[in-house]
């Protein structure tokens, strides 16, 4: 985001003008996708042990079915945020691993985790709050 980019008041104006659009088009995308829990959960995974099978990320992850679990990697393949390594045995051995760009990717949402941590208590106080106005 542009350091100097102020918000603007009209609805359906960008909040950040001077960004490309191609940029702007990416990112809503890659939100939509990457910002998902198994994604994310993935990434976490491969980012805590390095290449892992098929199975052991599964087992990781936990409560991902194999469909979600394939369709979830092959997404991450297709961006370029892991590599799938198909070893030539019987049966077949196959590893992913993050690429230099989910690294990158992982270390950015980091800054979630930390987010989240630093604010645990607020967020826990103003849902309370809020609850107790509801009811």
């Amino acid at each position: 985001m542009p350091a100097k980019a102020a918000l603007s008041a009209k609805p359906d104006a960008k909040p950040w003008p001077d960004t490309d659009p191609a940029v702007d088009a990416l990112v809503t995308e890659l939100i939509g996708r990457v910002a998902n829990k198994w994604t994310m959960l993935i990434l976490e995974a491969l980012a805590d042990h390095g290449e892992l099978r098929f199975t052991r990320i599964g087992r990781l992850v936990g409560g991902i079915s194999q469909k979600m679990l394939t369709q979830t990697l092959r997404q991450m393949e297709r961006d370029g945020l892991l590599v799938r390594t198909v070893h030539p045995v019987i049966p077949p051995h196959v590893d992913y691993r993050l690429t230099s760009l989910g690294l990158s990717l992982g270390a950015a949402f980091c800054g979630v985790w930390q987010w989240a941590e630093a604010n645990l208590t607020v967020i826990h106080d103003a849902r309370a709050r809020f609850d107790a106005k509801s009811d």
